[in-house]
């Protein structure tokens, strides 16, 4: 039986369940987001907005994911598409970067939303993939999406080089036969420059992929929203 589970990290409640750590958060997105919109670079933005609200450093990944400048969040929202626009379309989702996101939120951990609108996790992949209690009932819950919203078809996309990528390429494929959906998985060596340059739609919440791709679905936003998911999730809008 599988055990794992990406929850909260020991010190995380105290570090995001209080408004007081979510006040200073707050304020610290928005010095990031004036720093990197005169020019700034991200690390020394951060590292300055962290070094004067002394953040620690979870926070401080947790204010990177959070934060963006006036000009990215403005192509960004540009982009997005909304869940009435997805019926009859082909989607190309991050594979790994959803499934992590999906299968944090369904354990309990600790997700933020930032000045994008998109839900960021702290997780994330390190060379490995390890599935998890919560990786059967993250796609159940992408399932159910693909139920409702009826896109054509969703192109699974994950990295090639990570360790186990081949075996939830199976699981994604497994699941999509018993269940008759369309889905397609594919691995490739730089998943990021391949969604850019061939998918229509995206699902991903990298910012690299959002400033560049040309059309982008918040499709873990739809999820908690649609199917009423009880996520800790902070807004730092």
């Amino acid at each position: 039986m599988n055990n794992r589970s990406r929850g909260k990290n020991t010190g995380d409640e105290h570090l995001f369940a209080s408004e007081k750590q979510i006040e200073k958060l707050k304020n610290a997105v928005q010095d990031v987001k004036y720093l990197l919109s005169h020019g700034y670079a991200e690390k020394a933005s951060s590292e300055l907005a962290g070094n004067q609200y002394r953040l620690k450093t979870r926070q401080i990944r947790a204010l990177r994911a959070a934060s963006a400048s006036e000009g990215q969040i403005l192509v960004r929202k540009t982009r997005e598409l909304h869940f009435s626009e997805v019926k009859d379309r082909i989607i190309f989702l991050d594979g790994f970067n959803i499934l992590i996101l999906l299968e944090s939120i369904l354990s309990g951990a600790y997700v933020f939303q930032g000045l994008d609108g998109c839900c960021r996790d702290l997780s994330g992949v390190h060379g490995t993939y390890k599935r998890v209690q919560q990786t059967s009932e993250a796609l159940d819950c992408i399932g159910r999406f693909f139920q409702k919203f009826k896109p054509e078809k969703l192109v699974w996309i994950f990295d090639q080089p990570v360790s186990n990528s081949g075996r939830i390429k199976e699981i994604v494929l497994d699941f999509a036969r018993q269940h008759s959906y369309d889905w397609e998985v594919n691995l490739e060596f730089n998943p990021d420059q391949f969604l850019v340059d061939h998918a229509e739609i995206v699902v991903s919440s990298d910012a690299w992929i959002l400033d560049h791709c040309r059309h982008w679905f918040n499709l873990a936003d739809c999820i908690i929203q649609d199917q009423k998911i009880p996520a800790h999730l902070i807004t730092l809008l």
